[in-house]
């Protein structure tokens, strides 16, 4: 029997690819036994690989296209460590600070490098935190505005805007330019794009099973598994169902 111990293992995710491949080079050099599973230049990216495999850790861009890194720690909801990489000034990230998340300040050096990679190790194999309420917080501030909860979704239909209370959505899903915003009564769409609706909603009753879609906890019946392990969430009064990526099936483990 092999007594081997596993190696760590890390995605990065940093649309800059002189900085991404820097940093790969950096973690090389200084922690030989990480093995990085993938380098690449977005989040969704990151996501879809992290559905093939589950790393111990990500560093992750603040700011990427479409999919930030901030999205991606909401996304993976306490399944790794997550080292933010940043050109932020350390002012703006107090709440990385009170929620024990490390960060990396553009242009890395080695000397943080290595104080980020000596926290890691002691962390490797305790639990890591859910980043939820952290990411929306922070995003909030790197906008300049104070994080405030949603209470209504406004859509518009022609000359008239409808007020949603946000308790009553079962659902919310990208659809091209738009998200849909789906109830039992009906569906609207609106033009605020899922990342920042992630910013404005609570995160113990607004899960995300899909990089495109997010479900209103109270509005869940039960869960379905195929036999390939994939699974659907059905919804009271809907007929429609909403399929679950593999990062999020640790939301239904219990279930």
């Amino acid at each position: 029997m092999s007594n081997a111990v596993s190696r760590p293992t890390a995605l990065i995710a940093e649309d800059e690819h002189i900085l991404r491949d820097q940093l790969a080079q950096k973690l090389a050099r200084l922690w030989p036994e990480l093995e990085i599973l993938g380098a690449v230049g977005d989040g969704e990216a990151v996501l879809e690989a992290a559905e093939s495999r589950m790393p111990d850790l990500f560093f992750l861009d603040i700011q990427m296209p479409e999919v930030t890194g901030l999205d991606v720690a909401r996304a993976i909801a306490g399944q790794a460590h997550v080292v933010f990489v940043t050109a932020y000034d350390r002012y703006a990230l107090e709440a990385f600070d009170a929620g024990a998340v490390d960060y990396l300040l553009k242009p890395l050096t080695d000397e943080r490098l290595q104080v980020a990679i000596t926290r890691l190790k002691s962390r490797i194999g305790t639990p890591a935190p859910d980043l939820g309420e952290i990411a929306s917080r922070v995003a909030a501030q790197l906008r300049g505005v104070s994080p405030t909860r949603l209470q209504w979704i406004k859509a518009g239909a022609g000359q008239t805007v409808r007020l949603i209370p946000v308790e009553d959505v079962a659902f919310f899903q990208s659809d091209e330019k738009y998200t849909r915003v789906v109830t039992t009564e009906g569906e609207s769409l609106v033009r605020l794009p899922i990342r920042e609706l992630l910013e404005g909603l609570d995160p113990d009753s607004f899960w995300q099973v899909h990089r495109s879609t997010v479900v209103n906890a109270r509005h869940i019946a039960s869960v379905t598994r195929d036999d390939r392990g994939l699974a659907r969430v059905h919804l009271k009064g809907l007929a429609e169902t909403l399929a679950v990526s593999r990062a999020f099936t640790h939301r239904f483990r219990q279930m």
